[in-house]
């Protein structure tokens, strides 16, 4: 049945980023802890507050060339009001373990990763398993650019311009089963290339390859992305190339990147940080300033905008990211507090 998508909440043009990248003092930040790179995945989520050391020095980055984009522009998906968050600070800042724990360590050494022969396949309860390459995913669907929040958990935010097309679309091509209960997506597993997955040291010790889910009515949203650019060019490697998750109203680790696989199963899927860390990290992971996480509140956020570090603005928290419209009922009778 179609969904009628409502109007995506306006985002007022003082939250934006800008373009400066926002590197993290990551030899002043070990001083400051006390610990080498074995304590830093520790020390990354439990100290949220601490990825504010951050720096305007841009060292150098290995590049990979981007292509630009077709795609048009929804308009529920735009806003007049809308400043966006500045490229360099998108594609400098991220959470990418596999490349290391740093803020800046994706940007760095994401240039190794191998996407040319890049293949998708979409198995389990569906009646028509697909296996698309490249050019399948790039031309199969025609794309569009939203502007999204997006909520770390860690406590500090952006707004992106997502280029994609709905998981939606993907997902009425290979026909799930009536079993088909949750969706579950892979990481690529490439240790060679991906250096975290093979050194604890380098990717904080995570089971690799990364996993994540989502319910079949959460991945069937409209708001549910597959976004394979951003800034209107090709995602790179660090933000997840070719092809990842983007789910607005959740907390960002749910965005896995780099997806090799999508799994229609019966079953709930045992998500990364969750089996990691269960206590702390949900398989929901909705947005929620009225649920904290075990070492730091939830109810504010740092919005990283234009400038350096002194121009990291503190805002409450909004239920759901702000995308409560659309995706509330989803939730209907649901303990929050419980399926965090």
């Amino acid at each position: 049945m179609e969904r009628t998508m409502k109007k995506s909440p306006k985002i007022p043009s003082s939250q934006v980023t800008s373009e400066s990248v926002f590197f993290m003092k990551r030899r002043e930040l070990l001083k400051v802890l006390g610990v080498g790179a074995a304590g830093l995945a520790v020390a990354s989520t439990a100290n949220a507050g601490l990825f504010s050391w951050f720096s305007d020095d841009q060292p150098a980055v290995p590049t990979v060339p981007r292509k630009e984009l077709t795609f048009i522009q929804p308009q529920e998906y735009q806003s007049s009001s809308l400043v966006l968050t500045p490229e360099d600070k998108v594609i400098g800042y991220n959470n990418f373990y596999e490349f290391g724990l740093g803020k800046s360590d994706p940007a760095e050494n994401a240039h190794t990763l191998k996407t040319d022969e890049w293949t998708l396949t979409i198995e389990g309860e569906v009646n028509r398993p697909l296996t698309l390459n490249l050019d399948d995913i790039n031309t199969k669907f025609p794309l569009e650019e939203r502007i999204y929040r997006m909520r770390c958990v860690e406590a500090w935010s952006m707004v992106i311009p997502w280029v994609g097309f709905p998981l939606a679309k993907l997902l009425a091509l290979v026909e799930p089963t009536s079993k088909a209960k949750y969706v579950a997506f892979e990481t690529r597993y490439a240790p060679e290339e991906m250096p975290g997955q093979k050194s604890r040291y380098i990717g904080g010790g995570l089971p690799y390859p990364y996993v994540e889910g989502l319910r079949l009515d959460e991945a069937m949203n409209p708001l549910t992305l597959l976004a394979t650019g951003v800034y209107g060019k090709t995602l790179p490697n660090q933000n997840g190339a070719p092809i990842r998750l983007v789910v607005p109203w959740k907390y960002g680790f749910k965005g896995i990147k780099s997806i090799v696989k999508i799994h229609l199963t019966e079953q709930m899927p045992q998500s990364t940080w969750n089996l990691s860390a269960p206590s702390e990290y949900g398989f929901y992971a909705n947005v929620n300033p009225n649920v904290d996480h075990p070492r730091w509140s939830q109810a504010t956020e740092r919005f990283i905008g234009a400038g350096g570090l002194g121009q990291v603005t503190r805002q409450p928290t909004l239920l759901f990211n702000g995308y409560g419209e659309q995706v509330a009922s989803l939730y209907q009778g649901m303990d929050l507090r419980r399926y965090y």
